[in-house]
């Protein structure tokens, strides 16, 4: 999409809504002994998330699986949006529009995979991470330079911030 284009959606964002799965991680899923699932974060994108919250926006996660280790990242980042095991997004999404008083061109939803479609033609703004498949970023209005769990979160709220002139701010105190 065209660069202002998908500025302008930008600044009217005031949630952030996360798939999990090919977003916040890389999609791999490790079982550990005992049937322990392990999950790999990106720090850079937990430090994104943070600095949105700064920025007095909201941050939540919509997952069509169940797992501790996501309910864990989630109270770590103080995220309290937390949907899991979400069979139908849009749904959700309708929900967390009640719940929220938010109109949907002010929710920026980042996913990959088919699963995602029916909340991107919701949001305001549909973010697919670089190696979402080809349907997906056919249908965003933003594609990541960054593959998801390698940084794409926080290239998203980056963008956010800086569309929204709320960059400076959050980070002044680190130059």
């Amino acid at each position: 999409m065209e660069r202002k284009k998908w500025r302008k959606r930008a600044r009217a964002i005031r949630l952030l809504l996360l798939d999990v799965d090919g977003v916040l991680t890389d999609g791999r899923i490790i079982y550990g002994g005992a049937g322990r699932e392990l999950k790999f974060f990106n720090i850079k994108d937990g430090h994104g998330i943070k600095l949105l919250q700064r920025a007095g926006l909201e941050v939540g996660i919509l997952s069509g699986r169940r797992s501790e280790a996501v309910r864990r990242r989630a109270k770590d980042l103080g995220i309290k949006l937390l949907r899991q095991k979400v069979w139908d997004k849009a749904q959700a999404l309708e929900v967390i529009l009640g719940k929220t008083k938010l109109k949907p061109e002010q929710v920026c939803y980042v996913g990959d995979d088919l699963v995602d479609l029916p909340v991107f033609s919701r949001v305001g703004l549909a973010v697919a991470v670089a190696d979402s498949v080809k349907d997906v970023k056919a249908k965003a209005h933003y594609i990541t330079q960054q593959p998801g769990g390698r940084g794409a979160v926080r290239e998203v709220c980056d963008l956010i911030l800086q569309a929204q002139g709320k960059w400076k701010a959050v980070t002044e105190k680190y130059f």
